[in-house]
């Protein structure tokens, strides 16, 4: 226990020292972690671990929460919405990768199937440097960042057959040294058949399994037991996994997919968000302190050569997918040096390798050493881009653009201009109500900026960029960027800008509800005033008289508005939500039947407003 506490202390006292002074420096958090476990690591002060002793059971652990929390944002709507890129770009990225790896390895004489077993591995990136440092440097929105999560999805999900191939090319029987599972001395094909009953069992398990338990732990309404219920399924699935010699984090990840579109999506991702960070920093920090430094000092110039040569041949394959895809030239850099490194799941792959005999031990080490090493180098290869290369190229973000922010002081601020906000703000502007514009996607600021607009770059989730825009001079806020960054905006103004009128745009009543949740009054679905109006011109078509239409439509908006706020509180429990949906909905549509009944003059209330009265009497 003491020994325990003594390491955690270490590692807690290395990120507390290292972290800020790498981000003072503009180096980022992902650098600072991973200098933090070279410091303390057994090859530099030795706080830690003998030769590595348990570093690697933080970094699997830490893997292990992410992608589950990966798994967990994967809708499969957003999946089928970014089918194109994930299976065109991921399968590209992939596939050449693996292809050039494998061939150079063969001429340094690997069998084909090391060579095809290392290829894949190589082409693996690291989901958590890329998508933390592009979060970190505002860029998750931009093109460049869309199209790195959708090469990191395809690369996550294409571990799973990779494990699955893995066991048909193994060249021996696996030797009797370290921890054994019942797998380990069956033949490939029943290993590969091992590998598709679990993936089987994790989806099964979650969709009639775990569902229904957290239906049963939600109805206690005690959170802390719902916290509990979160990390004992990661925790659980991760075990499973481990004791049948596959990967845990694959587990999770599959776990995370099949809960993605489950009513408790948002409460598993809010209960295990305050772990993400730690584990990440964990993970991170972990990594450093593995680099084997001996096996570097021994061969320097060999391991450099490999790592840069590794790092090369992925940005230029990305790069050039990159200009398949017609990305502008900073967008094509931005992903090639973010998913450059080879990523966390080689070591899952390599250390699966070696145990199954493909690839010997000393080139399994020197593998696993260009891998860290990689993963090491990226935060530095991502700032020279940022700092050395993109400000000649494209719409970036600079200090005197701040100051232009500062200088420009309406009543009205628009975060998100592209096809509802650009709308919402076109149609104030003509009628003499100028608003601050913000967008963080440096190609539709370009475009905006051609079409005449004054739109300034920035992420107006940050209280800095929203002060640069005179947030604190405002009257109101229109939210206009995607639906699932609205939360972080409206905790950001909550927090820093209280007295901003909100005006948030959502794209169903479930965004609605957590919008609710968060005290947002003014919110607006996307599709609801369209489809009241195409069936207010249907009425009219139907012979419905004008204003009886109209009031029709005004009269379901105003009882569905008054049903979402009801059925907000039910919502975590299917059944009593689907049978007050069922009420709602009866009950609405006897009120409309029975308003369409009376006479149109006396329900005029409909029209709730002056001027519309005044309209309908010139008219």
């Amino acid at each position: 226990m003491a020994n325990f506490l003594a390491d955690a202390v270490v590692y807690l006292a290395a990120a507390v020292v290292c972290v800020p002074i790498a981000k003072r420096l503009g180096m980022g958090s992902v650098l600072g972690y991973l200098l933090a476990g070279i410091v303390i690591g057994p090859y530099a002060l030795g706080f830690i671990g003998e030769e590595g002793k348990d570093i690697m059971h933080f970094a699997e652990f830490g893997v292990v929460m992410m992608l589950f929390l990966v798994g967990l944002e994967l809708e499969p709507a957003a999946f089928w919405r970014m089918r194109k890129q994930v299976l065109g770009m991921g399968s590209l990225q992939v596939g050449v990768t693996a292809a050039l790896v494998m061939g150079i390895a063969l001429l340094l004489g690997f069998t084909w199937q090391a060579g095809l077993a290392v290829g894949l591995a190589m082409a693996m990136s690291s989901t958590a440097i890329a998508l933390q440092s592009l979060k970190e440097k505002n860029l998750t929105h931009t093109t460049a960042g869309k199209y790195s999560f959708a090469v990191l999805l395809f690369q996550d999900i294409a571990v799973i057959p990779i494990l699955a191939l893995l066991p048909l090319m193994a060249v021996g029987a696996v030797e009797g040294h370290g921890e054994q599972h019942f797998v380990d001395t069956l033949p490939g094909w029943q290993r590969t058949l091992v590998v598709i009953a679990a993936v089987a069992v994790v989806i099964a398990a979650g969709r009639y399994l775990v569902v229904p338990l957290l239906r049963m732990v939600a109805r206690t309404r005690l959170r802390e037991l719902f916290v509990a219920s979160s990390l004992l399924l990661v925790v659980g699935i991760a075990l499973l996994m481990e004791t049948v010699g596959l990967s845990p984090a694959l587990g999770t990840f599959l776990a995370g997919v099949v809960l993605a579109n489950s009513e408790f999506k948002h409460e598993l991702e809010s209960d295990l968000d305050p772990f993400k960070g730690l584990l990440l920093g964990l993970f991170f920090m972990a990594v450093g302190a593995s680099i084997n430094f001996e096996l570097i000092i021994a061969k320097p110039a060999f391991i450099l050569a490999l790592t840069v040569g590794i790092m090369l041949l992925k940005t230029g394959v990305l790069v050039g997918i990159g200009h398949r895809a017609c990305l502008s030239f900073d967008q094509r850099l931005i992903l090639g040096s973010s998913l450059g490194q080879v990523g966390e799941f080689a070591f899952v792959l390599l250390a699966f390798i070696a145990q199954l005999r493909i690839l010997d031990a000393t080139w399994t080490d020197t593998l696993m050493a260009v891998t860290a090493m990689s993963m090491t180098i990226t935060p530095l290869v991502m700032l020279a881009n940022e700092k050395l290369v993109l400000p000649h190229f494209g719409t970036l973000e600079q200090e005197e653009k701040e100051a232009d922010e500062v200088d420009v002081q309406h009543k009205v601020i628009i975060a998100g201009f592209g096809h509802f906000g650009s709308t919402l703000g076109r149609l104030l502007r003509a009628n003499g109500v100028e608003s601050t514009v913000l967008d963080n996607d440096s190609d539709q600021v370009d475009l905006l900026r051609s079409l005449g607009f004054r739109v300034f770059y920035g992420d107006a989730t940050r209280h800095e960029i929203l002060e640069a825009a005179g947030a604190q001079h405002a009257e109101l806020l229109i939210c206009a960027i995607a639906p699932e960054s609205a939360p972080t905006l409206v905790e950001v103004v909550h927090k820093h800008f209280p007295h901003l009128k909100l005006y948030v745009r959502t794209r169903n009543r479930y965004d609605t509800y957590d919008l609710m949740d968060q005290g947002v009054l003014n919110f607006y679905r996307e599709t609801l005033d369209t489809s009241i109006r195409m069936g207010v011109d249907v009425l009219r078509d139907l012979g419905f008289r004008a204003h009886t239409a109209t009031r029709a439509g005004q009269d379901f908006r105003r009882y569905d508005i008054a049903a979402l706020k009801k059925l907000a509180g039910l919502r975590h429990d299917k059944g009593a939500y689907v049978a007050g949906a069922r009420e709602s909905i009866a009950e609405q549509e006897e009120l409309i039947r029975g308003d369409a009944a009376h006479d149109p003059g006396h329900a005029d209330h409909a029209w709730n407003s002056e001027e519309m009265r005044n309209v309908v009497k010139r008219s």
